[in-house]
């Protein structure tokens, strides 16, 4: 594997942030539904920061990229890290970053006293399946997301 580091972003990478996340939402078929700009990145990771992006680096290049934030577990009283989205660019797959993303979370939250490192990932997505449970992740088969949007997110506000 090619030697590589890691690195917090920064106010100045939104753009390659908003690039990563088109390019994993063009993996996940779902382009369409990328409606986030380099404002509202800016606003709600560094102005608000309501979450925090790491890089994985290549010769200075960011070739991989996981966007976290923090959930909480009532049951074991402590905060945890939700890892919303892993991406490494596709010629880098296969050398270990994604595994190296995912192993400076695992850092982060034992630094931090978190008691979960969390995500999901498309059921159709073997690949990644495969390669969390290498990685001894569990499937929470026994759980269902759910979710509120849009107008039915507002519908429900008022």
């Amino acid at each position: 594997m090619t030697e590589f580091e890691y690195r917090f972003a920064g106010e100045n990478d939104v753009g390659t942030i908003l690039e990563f996340i088109r390019q994993l939402a063009v993996y996940e078929k779902m382009e369409d539904q990328v409606v986030a700009t380099e404002e509202l990145l800016r606003e709600w990771i560094f102005e608000k920061g309501k979450a925090e992006v790491l890089f994985a680096l290549e010769d200075g290049r960011e070739v991989g990229f996981a966007l976290f934030c923090n959930n909480f577990s009532t049951f074991l009283g402590r905060a945890g890290i939700w890892l919303e989205d892993l991406f490494v660019l596709p010629e880098f797959r296969g050398k270990g970053y994604g595994k190296g993303l995912l192993k400076q979370l695992a850092k982060i939250a034992v630094e931090r006293g978190c008691g979960r490192l969390e995500w999901s990932c498309l059921d159709w997505n073997k690949p990644s399946i495969d390669f969390y449970r290498s990685l001894g992740a569990v499937p929470m088969d026994e759980w269902t997301t759910y979710r509120l949007t849009g107008d039915t997110l507002k519908k429900m506000a008022e």
